[in-house]
């Protein structure tokens, strides 16, 4: 074993205690300030008292079933928005005029994305699934557009010019040359736009479903139940957090260091 090998572990651990390390001074002021201030559980709740709530969830399956709801809805929307999304903005790198027309409706759709089309999707769609899929999509699919297009118009012009030169068709400069390019900017559209997928999920699932993590914090309210509240909101936190570290990061780690240097060396 080489000796960088044996410090990759090291530096792992480092980075994870450092990112860890500011949630962990959070939970001692939440254990200390609590009790210290006699804050009444209406107005927030003790640390203990959220632990109890997450207990009871999960022992009786309610908690696990509202996940998996939650999960379920992010992951329909957020992949009909990449399937639908990525092609739609490579196209609109590729040519001028689609960009030229289209680009206007993008900006002024993205004001609008995610929550803005909940009424909307109540109406067409009704209460239920369907509607807080269609919201998820919406706060997914203009962020995966926006960096498609920007992956294609930054692919190097070299290369480019040595396919064209080469007679490549617009089929597999689309799948050779546009896609591979673009990949680190579709990596990043979707880790964004997974973000903004929660948040419309979360209003979706309060509006337009009863069930899911946003119905349970909404209903939680109605009762006083500060304990589940902040609960849901720990557990929407983390499920983000697991997403984003453990999947999404990775993989734009991954596609930048790869695409970013066979760009270089093509170019």
């Amino acid at each position: 074993m080489t000796v960088v090998e044996k410090l990759r572990p090291r530096a792992r651990a480092a980075s994870t205690a450092w990112f860890v390390s500011p949630f962990a001074v959070l939970l001692a002021v939440w254990l200390i300030a609590i009790p210290a201030f006699d804050v009444s559980a209406r107005t927030f709740p003790s640390a203990p008292a959220v632990w109890s709530a997450f207990v009871d969830l999960a022992t009786d399956g309610d908690l696990t079933s509202h996940v998996l709801t939650s999960l379920g809805r992010v992951f329909a929307g957020a992949g009909i928005a990449v399937v639908v999304g990525v092609p739609f903005g490579l196209l609109m790198g590729m040519s001028a005029g689609l960009s030229a027309f289209f680009a206007p409706l993008l900006r002024f759709s993205v004001a609008l994305a995610g929550i803005a089309w909940i009424p909307l999707a109540t109406l067409w769609l009704g209460y239920g699934n369907n509607a807080v899929v269609f919201v998820v999509f919406n706060a997914v699919f203009f962020a995966i557009v926006y960096n498609s297009m920007l992956g294609v118009r930054q692919t190097s012009t070299s290369l480019l010019r040595a396919a064209r030169s080469l007679g490549a068709s617009r089929w597999r400069m689309f799948w050779e040359i546009y896609l591979p390019g673009a990949l680190p900017n579709i990596v990043t559209g979707a880790r964004v736009g997974l973000g903004f997928a929660w948040r419309g999920l979360i209003a979706a699932e309060i509006i337009a479903t009863s069930t899911g993590l946003g119905y349970t914090l909404f209903l939680a309210r109605q009762y006083y139940e500060t304990d589940v509240i902040i609960l849901m909101m720990i557990l929407i936190g983390i499920l983000w957090l697991i997403m984003d570290r453990l999947i999404l990061a990775p993989l734009e780690r991954r596609t930048v260091q790869r695409w970013s240097a066979e760009r270089r060396e093509r170019a």
